[in-house]
């Protein structure tokens, strides 16, 4: 149902108990019936979802929602949320590791004293 890129990747989670089915660890050949509760694992997150039909083909990503019902909990997705925020603070993906100059620019921002330079009184406050 689209949860996994292939089919390979989705029986080594099962293999390393990444999926469960009701609570029950299970066997990359289980079969699911209507109404079963899975989560599935991927790194802090754990993805819950409902069977609402099977399907014995591939589907396609516009199907899925009439086939499976995500139930994930609410703490998750602000987990999800959380990471995806802390992914874009930093530096630029592929621009390299930080100069001296950067190194250096980094450390005088996180200093308690960097503000002490700042001229308040030009600025109004």
């Amino acid at each position: 149902m689209r949860i996994y890129k292939t089919r390979s990747i989705a029986a080594d989670a099962c293999k390393n108990g990444r999926v469960t089915v009701n609570g029950v660890q299970l066997k990359p050949s289980r079969t699911f019936k209507i109404g079963d509760r899975f989560s599935v694992r991927k790194g802090p997150i754990t993805y819950s979802y409902r069977v609402l039909q099977l399907s014995e083909n591939r589907l396609s990503a516009k199907l899925v929602p009439e086939y499976m019902q995500d139930i994930t909990a609410p703490d998750q997705l602000e987990l999800l949320e959380l990471a995806r925020l802390a992914g874009k603070t930093g530096r630029d993906r592929g621009t390299g590791r930080p100069t001296k100059k950067d190194r250096r620019d980094i450390e005088t921002f996180m200093s308690d004293n960097y503000l002490d330079d700042f001229d308040w009184e030009d600025e109004g406050i």
